[in-house]
């Protein structure tokens, strides 16, 4: 046979070497499409509507209240309102169980309370709208509320031109108070030897219009 030139042979290598190449491309990609599987995703995947299904409507329904209902107030026919007691229906006087007390002798103080108006009506007369002041000309002497422990409120009616005097008195131990000095013992004592000292009230907002005097021996 005769000799093929080398230019031949040089052509017969690039075509092998093109096919290689391209033998070895396929195999490639043949192998990526069967690992990857590119498109799995939308064949396996579970299809996904486009809209949102309309089921069917539920009836709306009000949860039933299980408490029980507010029972309506009493018409003014069936219980008779008592309102509340007005400065201007209400006397307030300060009441001592004497007028002059020897040494070592405590007062005992109260309050006398009159409803002047024509209706019956109500007023806290607990412990805690209860003021007794005692004082001495200007100086004040002692105050009720100052040391006072566990104060209450007692809602009471007053019936139309009734008086009413507290039954548990008030006792002044004749010292001078303040928040201060309440647990001390040797407070200074209200001088005696017919000192005069004047008592005034206060109650459920309602201040006596006038003090009573008591002397001091």
């Amino acid at each position: 046979m005769p000799r093929q030139s080398a230019a031949v042979y040089r052509r017969r290598r690039i075509v092998v070497l093109v096919g290689l190449v391209l033998f070895v491309a396929f195999v490639g990609l043949s192998v990526w499409l069967l690992i990857e599987r590119p498109w799995a995703a939308a064949t396996d995947a579970t299809p996904v509507p486009t809209s949102t299904p309309t089921g069917t409507p539920t009836p709306s329904t009000t949860p039933t209240d299980t408490a029980e209902s507010p029972v309506p107030d009493p018409t003014a026919e069936e219980t008779p309102g008592v309102v509340a007691c007005e400065a201007k229906d209400v006397v307030v006087t300060a009441v001592t169980d004497a007028d002059t007390y020897a040494a070592g002798v405590l007062p005992n103080l109260s309050i006398s309370l009159t409803n002047n108006g024509a209706a019956d009506c109500t007023i806290d007369v607990g412990s805690t709208t209860q003021v007794f002041t005692v004082s001495s000309g200007a100086d004040v002497w002692w105050r009720s509320t100052d040391c006072q422990e566990n104060p209450s409120s007692m809602i009471a009616t007053l019936a139309a031109g009734a008086t009413v005097t507290s039954k548990v008195p008030v006792v002044w131990d004749r010292t001078r108070s303040s928040v201060e000095t309440c647990a001390q013992e040797n407070r200074p004592r209200a001088p005696g030897g017919g000192s005069s000292y004047h008592v005034a009230v206060e109650i459920g907002g309602f201040a006596g219009a006038a003090t009573k005097q008591i002397l001091l021996y």
